[in-house]
Order: structure tokens, then C-alpha cells, then sequence
């Protein structure tokens, strides 16, 4: 596997030399600047790369080129971004990257209810509660709809819950939500939030499979042309939210998105941790199922109970059996490697980690702190190197 890790650009507080020290060679950034549905033009990829490069590192993997609300929607000017995007796609290509991660979710990118959940250890961690998430959409935001989706001890749970919130606990939360986590490119009000939710009320699940499909099928022509590996990320976590379906969450979904699209240029970065919020997920299936359009991993592990809550477990411990998971990105590695594909390798970052150590003196982004990725990728080369020894 390609060692990477995420960098926010000149603003993180992990920098490139950081991230060299960690051992990784690969970059996974974006143009966080450019405003979602505008085209990355040449010269700010090209300076972008630059900048890596000049540290001594490749940028391998774009994470991500957002998709902008319209397309999703398919209404407005999608026409318009969807051609935006095959030359942002051409752009890529013409400065030598080749892979490109993102997601499908509507309106709120990756979701938690908490950033810095205390463990045990003395570190922190991102968390996501059913409750708190529950009391922010009935009695923070307020959404009309709310009170006929959930049951009457949600209902009592959530009201519970909300009652013993601080103010700070109350701001705290809604900024969680819909302030936007590192890598969302939209950050919201809650009269914003409300306004785009209701954007999508008229919206069923088939609806946006059928939005995303068609989506990818406009592309297909482009990336085939110029060898681009498009990969969709799950959604995370993998359930509706706010009324809103999500359509990435599951092996059934898997398959709608890849028998409908079946070109290999049409790919899937397998997050372990997305995947493995959901009991009914067989994860060593799935990645076995679509090996052979995985182009992207994220490794990491949650630790979930019985209620709908998970926060973000070390590496090798929580729910994913990371031995496997590791074990089946080699054994298909090989198999690419024996077939000739010049892709074998593919690129895997640690994905989150616990804030630790020196770090909790820092302003980092949440989950993206050095140190935690830092012990996660070392602990994924340790697997890996042992794994490729013994089989």
C-alpha cells in the first residue's frame, strides 16, 4: 500500500515536513479555495503540487473535488458544474494525478456530534450520539418533519437530553453539526441548514441513486479518455440524516452504483470506518466484492454499541477486524501486480486519530491531529509489513 496522509494545505497545522517524518510519501489534499462547482484550473493544481513536491513528497490522491448541491439535485445549473467538473477531471489528469476521492452526501459532508470525546487514556476522540444528534434536529434546529420521524422514546430520550445542555454545551453541539468538519467545503447557519434540508424533501433514495448514476455516466466518457480513477467515498456516517437518504451506506448500494456504471473508472475508496458503523455490514465481502475498483483506502475503526453511538477507536482495536482488512488490500495488490495493472498499488492513508500527547496543546482540526495519525499509520505498517512476511 501507498503510506499517505491528508494535508488541509498551507493552513494545517500538520505540515509537509510533519507528514514526511510520519513516514508517508504520498499527499491526499485538494483546493479547498476554490469555491464548490468551479474549475480547478492548471496553474493552481500545478502550484499546489509544487509546493508537495518541493517537500519531498507526491500528491497522489485528490480528496475531493466536491459535487456541487445542484448536481445532486439535478436541478439549477447542474448541467453547468457537471461540465466544470470533466475539466477539473482533465486538469488532474493533463498535471499527472490520477485518482480522485468523493462523496455523494447530501448537504452535510462526514458528520459527528462531538469532537473531543474523553477516552480512558487521557486522549480525545470524535464521537457521533444518536440523542444528541436527535436534540439538535428537534429542539435546536427545530425541522418541521422531525417530530413524525423519530419514535416516542427517541422523542423522550432526545427532550431528555436536551434539557440538562448548557448553553456552551448547545452552541457546541450545533457548530459540531453544521459549522462543517475538516474537508467539508460549506459550513452553515441553522436557517441556511433548514433551507437546504428542505431542498431536498421532495427527494426519495432512488431519486438520488438515479441523480448519482447519471452523474457518473456523464463522466465515464471523460474519465476514460484521460485514465482518471474516480472513488467514491461512503457516507458517514451511513444512514439518513435529517429526512435526507444517503445512497453510499451499504453492500446493496454498493452494487446499484457499480452494475448501473461498470467501468472500472468508476471506483470506490473503501473506508473501513464508514462501512463498519453498520453491524449489517459485512466488510471483508464488500472489499472482496469490488476489489477491483478500490482505489483509494481509508483505515480506521469504531467502536459502536447497540444504540446508534461510535466514536473512533485505535487502528487495530473497535469493530473492524483490521487484520483482515489489511490482509485483503495485500492479497489484492498481488493479484493486480501478477495481472499486469500499472494501479497495483493503492494508496491508503490512517484515517482520523485520537488527539494525544503534545497535540491536545494544539489547534489541529478535529480528527486530524499529527500524533494520533501518526501512531495509526504506524501500527497499519507494522500489520502490513508483518502480514507480507508470514503469507
Amino acid at each position: 500500500m501507498i503510506e499517505s496522509f491528508r494535508w488541509y494545505g498551507p493552513a494545517d497545522a500538520v505540515s509537509l515536513s510533519d507528514i514526511r517524518q510520519a513516514g508517508a510519501v504520498n499527499v491526499v489534499s485538494a483546493l479547498h479555495q476554490v469555491p464548490n462547482g468551479a474549475i480547478w484550473e492548471v496553474e493552481t493544481i500545478k502550484e499546489h503540487q509544487e509546493r508537495i513536491r518541493q517537500a519531498g513528497l507526491k500528491w497522489g490522491v485528490v480528496e475531493s473535488v466536491p459535487v456541487h448541491e445542484d448536481i445532486k439535485q439535478r436541478k439549477g445549473d447542474f448541467k453547468v458544474y457537471i461540465e466544470n467538473y470533466k475539466k477539473t477531471l482533465e486538469n488532474l489528469a493533463s498535471c499527472g494525478i490520477f485518482t480522485v476521492c468523493y462523496n455523494f452526501m447530501p448537504v452535510l459532508d462526514w458528520t459527528r456530534t462531538h469532537l473531543y470525546k474523553p477516552l480512558a487514556d487521557g486522549s480525545t476522540a470524535l464521537s457521533f450520539e444518536g440523542d444528541a444528534l436527535r436534540a439538535f434536529d428537534l429542539f435546536i434546529l427545530n425541522r418541521t418533519e422531525a417530530v413524525k420521524e423519530y419514535s416516542k422514546d427517541e422523542i423522550l430520550n432526545a427532550n431528555n437530553y436536551f434539557k440538562n445542555l448548557k448553553i456552551n454545551e448547545i452552541n457546541s453541539l450545533t457548530e459540531s453539526i453544521i459549522a462543517g468538519l475538516p474537508g467539508a467545503e460549506e459550513g452553515y447557519t441553522l436557517d441556511q441548514f433548514n433551507d437546504r434540508i428542505q431542498a431536498y424533501k421532495h427527494l426519495s433514495k432512488q431519486d438520488l441513486q438515479q441523480h448519482l448514476i447519471l452523474f457518473l455516466e456523464a463522466l465515464i466518457p471523460t474519465l476514460e479518455s484521460v485514465g482518471v480513477r474516480m472513488c467514491i467515498h461512503p457516507d458517514d456516517p451511513p444512514q439518513p440524516l435529517f429526512g435526507i437518504p444517503r445512497v453510499v451506506s451499504t453492500a446493496e448500494d454498493l452494487n446499484q452504483i457499480f452494475s448501473s456504471v461498470p467501468s472500472l473508472n468508476n471506483g470506490l475508496t473503501f473506508c473501513t470506518g464508514s462501512f463498519g458503523v453498520r453491524a449489517d455490514n459485512d466488510l471483508l465481502t464488500m472489499f472482496t466484492t469490488h476489489a477491483s475498483r478500490i482505489h483509494f483506502l481509508h483505515f480506521r475503526s469504531t467502536q459502536r454499541d447497540d444504540k446508534g453511538n461510535f466514536y473512533e477507536a485505535n487502528h487495530l482495536e473497535g469493530d473492524v477486524d483490521m487484520y483482515l482488512m489489511v490482509k485483503a488490500a495485500l492479497k489484492e495488490e498481488s493479484k493486480r501486480k501478477s495481472s499486469g495493472r500499472s494501479d497495483w498499488e493503492i494508496p491508503m492513508r490512517p484515517d482520523h486519530g485520537h488527539q494525544m500527547l503534545d497535540d491536545l496543546k494544539k489547534v489541529t482540526n478535529p480528527g486530524y491531529s499529527a500524533i494520533g495519525r501518526l501512531k495509526g499509520l504506524a501500527e497499519l505498517r507494522g500489520l502490513a509489513h508483518a502480514i507480507s512476511r508470514t503469507d
